[in-house]
């Protein structure tokens, strides 16, 4: 790619390309058999060292049964700044977060979800040092 550095929208959608990939139950080796790259290559993207041209956005977008606008979405031009979808995607790349939401939103007692709310919230704060 004649030595551009990957930037901002490069590394949000690496980050969303995982999520996706996450989200479709797929290893890196199996997106990578699929788009016909190495499962590094996937990595690099992810992570976003290595850009992602059009076509392989395509090939990736397909494999992932996603419309390729979904790797832009809450992206505006010329911002340097988060954006909500930017974070949500970067959270959702930790491990067993998907897998988290996805049972938590399976619990439909308001009560219960709220008790669990309230556990995982004091867990995380004895692990951080702060108390919220």
């Amino acid at each position: 790619m004649g030595g551009k550095r990957a930037n901002n929208v490069d590394v949000a959608v690496g980050h969303r390309i995982r999520l996706f990939r996450l989200n479709a139950g797929l290893s890196q080796t199996e997106l990578a058999d699929q788009i016909g790259v190495t499962f590094q290559q996937v990595q690099k993207y992810e992570k976003g060292v290595n850009r992602v041209g059009a076509g392989r956005l395509t090939q990736i977008a397909a494999a992932l049964n996603v419309p390729i606008t979904a790797f832009f979405e809450g992206m505006t031009s010329g911002s340097k700044s988060r954006s909500e979808a930017d974070s949500l995607a970067e959270l959702m790349t930790a491990p067993r977060a998907f897998k988290l939401l996805d049972a938590f939103s399976e619990i439909t007692d308001p009560a219960l979800q709220t008790a669990i709310l309230s556990l995982v919230q004091s867990i995380s704060a004895r692990r951080s040092g702060t108390h919220k």
